[in-house]
């Protein structure tokens, strides 16, 4: 049901861009494991944008999301960069707030800081720029595209769909505290809806807490996991007719304090023998760490990114259509600037704690349940272990006396704050940012908060504004904005020293420095006095021409007496629903295709009409239907194939596959230029079961 005509409160603007990047051949960013590059695409990534500003048009809110793995400051940086360049003072630091959904599956590096290039092979700039144009394009539409309007707020559970993955740490904060929540997740999903002065439907916003690690670290194809499979079913559903990534309504999946909470509800179980390995440590009995494995509660990874990623949209669906709670209210954004790595923390009028620079624990080196570590590590370590510290001092540099004590009970593994070759290894400068738009306070935080940490943070937030005369705002988390910095545990969670604990990265007072400094951030915007919050020290932009293990683009060539496009494997002459249709191309390294086109489309699905005698594209590559995967063979060669993993209720009808590549070829010594060609399959029959 559309709401009544009534007045508008907004000028509101949606608007999406494709940031996929470069499909292949690049380290995906998140589970740190460097055999993990990209070899095809399951769906594409995109840029989400949503612009308020109230009527006059005074003040403006720009809240981002982006299927990527976590906002860097190099993007961040990069992204203001331009926007000032385009339209002056009117997207600034301040109410500019950039979030990652925090996909595990999407091209790494867009890093300036040293330690994310050991996993990414680098600063890897066509990955960089997709993602800084995807960003700025995003803004782009959704600038062009302000119209006045409403927005509601709505917020329920979601059930079956979390685990928390370091429940013993968890246990560690005080039972007066856990006793005032039923579980040790944040279940409640958060959502905004946006309409039109005429009821037209705009766009979603959801911020719900949950990793986006349904696919597992052994997975090789671009996508954005379950919260990106939500947006897509949200998204199809409005812009009825469309190809993925068409039509004016955008869904956004946002992240939350997702910090210590998997989507792998199985729960650890080794691998090797099917028993529990919910313990402390996360070993197994034979094997150790590297065993223990969350699952999910699909067949296969695909199955459970679907099944988490349709409950989100079921449950966001359902309060999207029953928000009837309107926003109502001025908009404000306040920012700051601050050195991380050294923040006083009032604890209370006689206690002074401080943050530390930034360092990583052993247990760092562990992973998680979701993404295991690569050597014997185990979660939980508070000891150091004399091998691998050994290995560190030589190549890295012992910690100095100040960092280790500082860092207490956290056996350091790199001092990275202490680290500076080529550039430093960790950021210092960190963003700390909030936004309201009326009732609605964003909360943009640069890492990943564990639940508790959330709950306390918003806590000290709505306390703030509500010492300061505004009572009753709904406070929400967006996760991963700005700067990655890693984890946010509790002083006790601290304590443990499990995966999330050793990546808390600025000491065990981290949380404190932060509800400090967001408490400062709410008194401002709640009393008016944004224009007192001193801006703090800038971040650095390093000038780094692009430096990258990524091997470089080599000339394609096709086999004898074949040419790009010739297809290998056919397909077969038919097909029932619910079977998958595979075809093998002579391929090309799509990485080529990526430098020619941002938003290059790799496959067609197409569909046969007999009353107009011609061919309709019913999927493209950003469909979750359709797989592509890139074969890379021995001197120039590679294979491609794509899958077509038919639908239950697909209309019976003849059926064709395309594949549209670019080749690159030498035309004289210097000069290498790029063709493009395109493959397509034999027709094939689909029929009902």
């Amino acid at each position: 049901p559309t709401p009544p005509i009534t007045a508008a409160n907004y000028l509101l603007g949606v608007g999406r861009a494709d940031c996929t990047g470069p499909v292949a051949e690049i380290p995906l960013m998140g589970y740190a494991n460097l055999k993990q590059v990209g070899g095809g695409l399951l769906t594409r990534l995109y840029s989400r944008a949503f612009i308020m500003a109230d009527l006059e048009d005074s003040r403006r809110v720009v809240f981002v999301s982006a299927d990527i793995g976590m906002v860097s400051q190099r993007l961040r940086l990069e992204v203001l960069k331009q926007l000032q360049s385009k339209y002056g003072d009117l997207y600034r630091q301040h109410n500019v707030i950039l979030s990652g959904t925090h996909t595990h599956s999407g091209p790494g590096g867009y890093f300036q800081y040293t330690l994310f290039w050991i996993t990414s092979k680098g600063l890897i700039k066509p990955s960089l720029n997709a993602i800084v144009k995807g960003i700025v394009k995003s803004i782009d539409l959704a600038h062009q595209n302000m119209k006045k309007g409403r927005i509601f707020i709505n917020r329920g559970m979601v059930e079956h769909s979390q685990i928390n993955r370091s429940p013993f740490s968890y246990l560690e904060n005080p039972a007066s505290e856990r006793s005032r929540y039923s579980s040790d997740t944040d279940k409640e999903m958060v959502i905004l809806k946006m309409v039109d002065e005429k009821g037209q439907e705009l766009g979603l916003i959801s911020w719900f807490a949950v990793h986006p690690v349904s696919m597992n670290n052994s997975n090789h194809l671009v996508n954005s996991d379950n919260v990106g499979y939500a947006s897509y079913l949200f998204e199809q559903e409005k812009n009825k007719g469309m190809l993925p990534g068409e039509g004016p309504f955008v869904a956004a999946f946002a992240s939350s304090n997702l910090g210590d909470v998997s989507p792998n509800t199985k729960g650890p179980v080794c691998v090797n023998t099917g028993e529990s390995c919910n313990n402390p440590q996360s070993t197994c009995p034979v094997g150790g760490a590297t065993m223990c494995m969350a699952m999910g509660p699909g067949q296969d990874m695909f199955e459970s990114t679907r099944i988490i990623g349709q409950n989100m949209y079921l449950k966001a669906k359902e309060l999207y259509e029953k928000a009837s709670q309107e926003v109502r209210g001025p908009l404000s954004s306040a920012h700051q600037w601050v050195n991380m790595s050294d923040v006083s923390v009032e604890l209370n009028a006689t206690h002074t704690v401080k943050t530390c620079k930034p360092a990583l624990g052993h247990s760092f080196a562990a992973g998680t349940i979701d993404g295991v570590g690569a050597f014997n590590f185990t979660q939980g370590s508070v000891e150091g272990d004399p091998f691998w510290d050994g290995i560190r001092d030589q190549l890295l540099g012992e910690p100095s006396n100040e960092t280790k004590t500082c860092h207490e009970p956290k056996p350091i593994l790199f001092s990275t704050g202490e680290m500076t070759w080529p550039h430093p290894w960790h950021p210092d400068i960190v963003d700390v940012q909030l936004a309201t738009i009326g009732s609605l306070v964003i909360l943009a935080v640069p890492g990943e908060f564990t639940t508790m940490s959330g709950r306390r943070l918003r806590d000290a937030v709505q306390r703030e504004f509500e010492a300061h005369g505004s009572p009753g705002m709904d406070v929400v988390i967006a996760g991963l904005c700005n700067v990655y910095t890693h984890y946010i545990t509790t002083f006790e969670e601290y304590q443990a020293q499990r995966y999330e604990a050793a990546s808390t990265i600025y000491g065990p007072h981290t949380l404190s420095a932060y509800l400090q400094l967001y408490r400062g951030l709410a008194k401002a915007v709640a009393m008016d006095t944004i224009q007192d919050l001193p801006r703090g020290p800038e971040p650095p932009l390093f000038n780094i021409t692009s430096i990258t293990l990524v091997p470089s683009l080599s000339v394609d060539r096709a086999p004898a007496q074949k040419t790009f496009g010739d297809v290998l494997q056919e397909v077969r002459e038919q097909y029932q629903e619910g079977e998958v249709a595979e075809v093998t191309f002579v391929g090309a390294n799509p990485r080529t295709s990526a430098e020619n086109t941002t938003e290059h489309n790799f496959l067609t699905v197409e569909r046969y009409s007999n009353t107009s005698s011609s061919w309709h594209v019913v999927h493209n590559d950003a469909s979750w239907d359709t797989r592509f995967y890139w074969t890379k063979g021995s001197s120039g060669h590679s294979n491609v194939t794509i899958e077509w993993h038919i639908p239950r209720g697909t209309e019976p009808a003849v059926y064709r596959i395309q594949y549209f590549g670019h080749y690159r070829r030498k035309i004289s010594i210097f000069h290498t230029i790029s063709v493009p060609f395109e493959g397509t399959s034999s027709p094939f029959q689909v029929t009902a079961l």
